[in-house]
């Protein structure tokens, strides 16, 4: 199921800015982007550099930790993070956002924020839960009624020892490039904190 499926009768701008929405590589250069521009163009300030390169730093633990144990589209991962959030990569994303805009301290940097914040969150976070319900239905629906999408849930449910895996570097490595995030992320950091 493509992502833009559900903008294939859009056309001129709106299929433009449709097909931007549902994108993954797009929204993913975006932050990429940003995360680079407000570490060249920041004038960091001392307390707010160092509280949000902390929002930052558990953004890209969170992300770390996620990425271990997500295979996608093949097992529905409801262990670690996942019995937390759904989307505990969104969680981090957007928590390395606000700590790199905080950390520049540029006034443009959180409208900018914002903006890609509502562009791309709302519509990939109705995709992803009607995909992996397609993908996976009861097991899915039982999970995501305990599960919140972002906001942090820290109740007590079984899981089923088929759903439940452990953190692997090599998952972290291999779907999602995370390491070399990590060290991009690390380097974006200092370049701001040199500035």
């Amino acid at each position: 199921m493509a992502r833009t499926d559900s903008s294939s009768e859009a056309q001129g701008i709106h299929k433009l800015i449709n097909d931007l929405r549902h994108h993954e590589a797009s929204r993913q250069w975006f932050a990429v982007l940003f995360v680079l521009l407000v570490s060249l163009l920041g004038e960091p300030e001392q307390i707010p550099f160092y509280i949000g390169a902390a929002i930052a730093a558990v953004g890209t633990v969170v992300r770390l930790w996620a990425s271990g144990y997500v295979m996608k589209n093949k097992e529905l991962a409801t262990s670690g993070p996942y019995a937390i959030v759904r989307h505990p990569l969104y969680v981090g994303n957007i928590l390395l956002l606000v700590g790199f805009s905080l950390a520049s301290s540029l006034w443009w940097s959180d409208l900018l924020m914002f903006a890609l914040l509502l562009f791309y969150y709302p519509p990939t976070i109705a995709y992803e839960d009607k995909k992996l319900h397609d993908f996976f239905g009861e097991p899915w629906e039982n999970w995501s009624k305990t599960t919140h999408a972002l906001l942090p849930t820290f109740s007590k449910r079984a899981v089923s020892s088929e759903q439940s895996s452990s953190w692997s570097f090599k998952k972290s490595l291999v779907q999602n490039g995370e390491p070399i995030i990590v060290i991009y992320l690390i380097g974006c950091l200092y370049l701001l904190f040199s500035n």
